[in-house]
């Protein structure tokens, strides 16, 4: 039933995607302003690192005993985990009937499908009692859908160059865009920030009066042996690692200690026991993921392993040829080939650039059905220009095949490129 109804919504309208908040805003009104009535909000946007941060501050908080509604986007396997409610992720029954509340008031007037989806979700979340709401902007920040709600919290993790057919090709606008979530007496934390990004984001909080929490001025983050260390004016801990893989998380966990330290301003009481806690039981799929069972997995003889991560610009290749980088350390390492697929509207040589070094040879496989994706042939190009060797697949199984055909095991494999593609693996592999 679920299923039909989201099918039908995505009927209403026929850009999928169309940043602005007059549809949005005419709905809630009709719908009685349910993101009126939600508990104190934490609203994050960014290019890189949004998602994991929502993740660390649901974790921490919830290991503080403090019930969080979260919005995320997109999904993996179904829809229902982009609305968490008080800790559960909503059932199909829920999600069915808010789905038709909104869809009979709406009477069939146009709205894209993350707008309506988006009041069914703040619906939800006004119906159910819980101490935080953690909401994730789907796209750029001003005019996306999630930008209608009164924040307690504002962050920003790195800008990056993204979506830059909605959103420009140039930082300094994109930037701009996600500065547009700033309001007026809400604390706003940052994460790090290229230059012009920074200018960007003090201009903007400078003419809203919004105070700044900035990594490398505000606060700091060291690593260390152990994991990092997180040193503001008033606070200093030293924390253990995130379960979460690749040195880039530590950044994104102690922006979320920022965050935390925010939150205790404003009497939240999540201690520093909490924080360490979240840290160790934080989960995030699909944010290199190491899979460890499942049919994918077992088609592999002993010693291989397979990871799955669904970043999808340049920003994440460098993250993810750092990590290939500390792989490349271990005392005996595993050789590193890449499986990947992704949409035309995102830089596959940028992308794949960072990686080329490290991978000894990729296979391309063929996108999810209801996406423009590149052709394997397509992307097999896009992995030349940056000197990759590459080979079409029909599939994720057959690209696994080959490799284990042409190359020596145990080797290591990354598939990647986007959510969309980690998506239908983790369906694939139970």
């Amino acid at each position: 039933m679920t299923d039909a109804i989201l099918q039908r919504l995505m009927q209403l309208y026929p850009r999928a995607i169309d940043l602005g908040l007059e549809r949005i805003e005419r709905l809630l009104a009709e719908m009685g302003s349910p993101h009126r009535k939600l508990p104190p909000i934490v609203h994050v946007a960014g290019t890189n690192g949004k998602g994991s941060l929502v993740a660390y501050l649901r974790a921490m908080s919830e290991a503080a005993g403090y019930r969080a509604h979260v919005y995320t986007s997109p999904h993996l396997v179904r829809f229902n985990e982009r609305i968490r409610l008080a800790g559960r992720l909503i059932e199909d029954d829920e999600l069915a009937a808010v789905l038709t509340e909104c869809e009979e008031v709406n009477a069939g007037k146009p709205i894209t499908f993350f707008e309506i989806t988006t009041v069914a979700a703040f619906v939800a979340f006004a119906r159910v009692p819980a101490d935080i709401a953690i909401l994730e902007v789907g796209m750029g920040g001003r005019r996306d859908t999630t930008n209608v709600v009164d924040p307690a919290l504002c962050a920003i993790t790195p800008i990056g160059y993204d979506h830059t057919g909605f959103l420009g090709d140039r930082l300094e606008g994109i930037a701009a865009e996600k500065a547009g979530i700033l309001k007026r007496g809400a604390p706003a934390v940052i994460g790090r920030q290229r230059e012009a990004s920074a200018g960007v984001i003090e201009a903007e909080a400078a003419r809203l009066g919004v105070p700044l929490f900035r990594m490398g001025r505000e606060w700091q983050v060291t690593p260390t042996n152990a994991g990092f260390r997180y040193e503001s004016d008033l606070l200093t801990l030293d924390l253990p690692a995130p379960a979460l893989a690749g040195a880039h998380q530590i950044d994104n966990a102690a922006t979320a200690v920022a965050c935390v330290e925010r939150l205790r301003a404003a009497r939240f009481a999540i201690g520093d026991e909490a924080i360490r806690k979240g840290l160790a039981s934080v989960e995030w799929p699909a944010r290199l993921q190491k899979l460890t069972r499942g049919p994918l997995v077992e088609s592999l003889p002993p010693g291989c392993e397979l990871w799955l991560d669904g970043g999808h610009n340049e920003d994440c290749g460098i993250a993810l040829a750092r990590m290939a980088s500390d792989w490349a350390k271990e005392p005996a390492p595993l050789p590193l080939y890449l499986v990947f697929g992704m949409l035309t509207t995102k830089d596959a040589s940028g992308f794949l650039r960072p990686l080329a070094r490290h991978a000894r040879a990729a296979r391309a496989v063929p996108f999810p059905e209801g996406h423009s994706a590149y052709t394997p042939a397509e992307a097999c190009a896009k992995a030349a220009e940056v000197g990759l060797d590459c080979v079409p697949a029909n599939d994720i199984s057959a690209a696994l095949e080959d490799l284990l055909a042409t190359q020596p095991a145990p080797m290591r494999v990354l598939i990647c490129g986007s959510l969309y593609l980690a998506g239908a693996v983790l369906a694939r592999n139970g």
